[in-house]
């Protein structure tokens, strides 16, 4: 990776979050109470964010996850695609924005994640959703607490009616979401802990949304009631046999965390760095 070219974006990154700080902070402010999250759009020049579009990679050169779950393409194995992408994603591991960030949604102790457990870039195609779920509370070595999650969408021209877009549901899978649309160019933070329920609505149409995504960690849990969880699913709200499941799912892999602290086999989402 072009360490230079990583900072150099850092600084563009930096200085559009931070002439919004004020107006992201009383965003994050109003909606910490059940889901905080902001958003800021046309956070990098428009030719880049652009270029970063036609660099991503096909989804045969993506991992395929398929089931009831979910059903997306993701990767974390950096050094197999171009180099601009890789140079982004670090971009916002740059300490002065995980700082920002974390000023803005009253993080003290944050940390960015070099390996990419779970994070890296995702591309979702047509038919392609996310159940409504419920991150895994912690990073691989359960030492630290998920908090905040970073999604940039880099899809030109992605309207309303393609799909594809996040929901928060702060009342629950079971009421209505906060649909916060994947338009090009746009960064959505959102807050992680054991109720911020999200999900991405199905693709309806025959292109990729593609995203590049960021986990932060810290020392403490957002809220003085998490519990550490895996991650959890659920359907749809008219989807009742799903939702049975999906519990049944969930309730027997966190059983094998109970056993097992680290589980049975190891996440193989992370960037397997060469030495």
């Amino acid at each position: 990776m072009d360490s230079s070219k990583s900072q150099d974006i850092s600084e563009l990154i930096y200085n559009k979050i931070k002439e919004k700080q004020d107006e992201l902070k009383a965003t994050y402010n109003a909606s910490k109470n059940q889901i905080g999250f902001f958003y800021i759009d046309d956070l990098l020049p428009k030719d880049l964010a652009k270029q970063c579009f036609d660099v991503f990679p096909s989804t045969s050169e993506m991992r395929c996850l398929k089931s009831i779950r979910e059903y997306k393409y993701v990767s974390a194995q950096m050094d197999k695609h171009h180099e601009l992408l890789e140079a982004v994603l670090y971009a916002f591991q740059d300490s002065k924005i995980v700082n920002l960030i974390g000023e803005i949604c009253g993080v003290d102790s944050l940390y960015a994640d070099e390996s990419l457990y779970a994070g890296g870039i995702s591309q979702m195609a047509h038919h392609n959703f996310l159940n409504p779920h419920l991150d895994n509370s912690h990073d691989a070595e359960r030492e630290r607490w998920r908090v905040l999650n970073l999604l940039y969408y880099v899809t030109p021209e992605w309207s309303s009616e393609n799909g594809g877009h996040l929901e928060l549901w702060p009342n629950g899978p079971k009421k209505e979401p906060v649909v916060i649309e994947s338009k090009f160019n746009r960064l959505a933070v959102m807050a992680t802990h054991d109720t911020s329920w999200h999900s991405v609505n199905q693709v309806m149409v025959d292109r990729s949304r593609c995203c590049i995504s960021n986990y932060y960690f810290s020392d403490e849990p957002l809220k003085e009631t998490d519990k550490f969880h895996v991650t959890k699913f659920r359907g749809r709200p008219e989807d009742t046999f799903t939702n049975i499941i999906l519990d049944i799912d969930a309730n027997l892999r966190m059983l094998v965390r109970k056993v097992f602290k680290k589980g049975i086999r190891k996440n193989p989402h992370f960037y397997k760095k060469k030495d």
